[in-house]
């Protein structure tokens, strides 16, 4: 008779007691279920390159580096594995984000509770998961009736930028963090206050605030 093999959950956040919720949340609803887990960005890819996983549990807020370029790496290195983003941020900020980068759906950690588990099912047959609003967004848009908001119009690198001025670091600052030039980092932002009419940093960090993209 043979085995079924398990299914593995791989989950990144950097709290752990989210993890441990989380855990306790899928045991119940897949019995024998096996989890990984993971507290940076890069612990993320060093897991996901070293064992084999069905699911990938990803928060885009965790340290080390941005979600969106790990959602990105994960993608080149396991194309395979389903990749389900798990975000305090509610969907009108990142969900066609991390949709485009090839999430197969998006869930708010205030909803998971309710949604997690029928939003993994969806994936693991092969569909992907939006919530009724964010259908309908999607539906709006489809129909040419929807607009997005300013940071839409961003790459995933220019609103890694933006999230980083909106907290205060300097052009140097931002440089070392994401290994980039000062002269690189100051066409990131001029092309940011370009695509959103901005004037400057101020307005940067007024606009983020508002917009739920930095707490």
């Amino acid at each position: 008779m043979t085995t079924a093999t398990p299914l593995r959950f791989l989950l990144v956040d950097d709290h752990s007691l989210l993890r441990r919720g989380l855990r306790e949340l899928l045991s119940e609803e897949f019995p024998g279920a096996e989890f990984g887990e993971a507290g940076t960005g890069p612990q993320a890819i060093e897991l996901a390159q070293r064992e084999p996983w069905t699911l990938i549990v990803l928060d885009l807020s965790i340290p080390g580096r941005d979600g969106l370029d790990v959602l990105d790496q994960l993608q080149l290195m396991c194309p395979d594995v389903h990749v389900l983003v798990l975000s305090v941020h509610d969907e009108r900020q990142y969900a066609m984000r991390a949709l485009r980068a090839g999430a197969s759906g998006y869930v708010t950690k205030e909803s998971a509770s309710d949604e997690l588990a029928r939003a993994i099912r969806k994936v693991l047959t092969g569909g992907r998961y939006v919530s009724p609003a964010l259908a309908e967004k999607l539906a709006d848009q489809l129909a040419g009736g929807g607009e997005g908001a300013p940071h839409e119009l961003l790459s995933n690198r220019e609103l890694q930028v933006l999230k980083l001025i909106a907290v205060g670091r300097s052009v140097k600052e931002i440089g070392i963090e994401l290994s980039l030039s000062e002269k690189t980092i100051s066409t990131y932002r001029t092309r940011i206050l370009e695509k959103m009419n901005l004037k400057s940093s101020a307005e940067i960090m007024r606009y983020a605030l508002k917009a739920g993209l930095v707490d």
